[in-house]
């Protein structure tokens, strides 16, 4: 098992969400993860996300020096550019980063050659859109997948026995051969059929035809 968390959002009232990356909440989050979780150390510790007032190479220095005490194992980031990356991984080897990544959200291939040449891992979470593509018809609360993603997962499903939304995360795995990088997926896993279900997909093997239809998809939700 590999124990990883996250800091860096400060939530106020309702919704509402800022940044800190400062050294001194660095620590402050750590030291409250370690005793919240009841560890001596934590496996992979990200920033949550980027700061517009602290540069990202004071944060992972402070992030670095948890490092040396044997509080944190390695360092990830989340929702960065590609110039982020390259800052913080001068100052430290960044293991992994951390972004959304399946059929209808996209965005984060722009910053995988840098994750490859750097040789970092590429966590995608929500593979299956938060939970979209999972729906046998393509409806989620507040979005819908297009009309042609949705039968191209569906008629693909049913060539391998399996569900859209296995196809869906099956196709993320499949993107470490295509671009050449480690990559894991994070699926949210809320009760253990979503774990079977989730596990399955880990040995689905789609072909070449398979991956082509999908990657010519405008896949963006409605």
């Amino acid at each position: 098992m590999i124990l990883a968390s996250k800091f860096g959002l400060v939530w106020g009232e309702g919704r509402d969400w800022s940044v800190r990356a400062d050294p001194a909440y660095v620590r402050q989050a750590c030291e409250a993860s370690l005793r919240r979780l009841g560890v001596e150390a934590i496996d992979l510790y990200y920033l949550h996300h980027r700061s517009d007032e602290t540069p990202i190479e004071a944060t992972v220095a402070a992030m670095a020096g948890l490092v040396e005490q044997g509080k944190v194992r390695s360092l990830g980031l989340s929702n960065i550019t590609a110039v982020d990356l390259r800052r913080a991984n001068a100052v430290h080897p960044i293991t992994a980063v951390q972004e959304e990544w399946s059929l209808v959200h996209r965005e984060v291939e722009q910053l995988l050659p840098t994750v490859r040449e750097l040789g970092v891992v590429a966590v995608g979470h929500s593979p299956t859109g938060h939970g979209l593509l999972h729906s046998p018809e393509g409806v989620h609360p507040g979005s819908t997948t297009p009309a042609s993603l949705q039968r191209t997962l569906t008629e693909i499903a049913a060539t391998h026995d399996a569900t859209p939304g296995q196809v869906a995360l099956a196709w993320v795995h499949h993107q470490a051969q295509a671009w050449n990088v480690s990559v894991v997926p994070l699926p949210g896993t809320t009760r253990v059929s979503h774990l079977k279900a989730n596990i399955a997909a880990a040995g689905l093997a789609l072909s070449t035809s398979d991956l082509e239809r999908l990657d010519v998809l405008d896949a963006r939700p409605a």
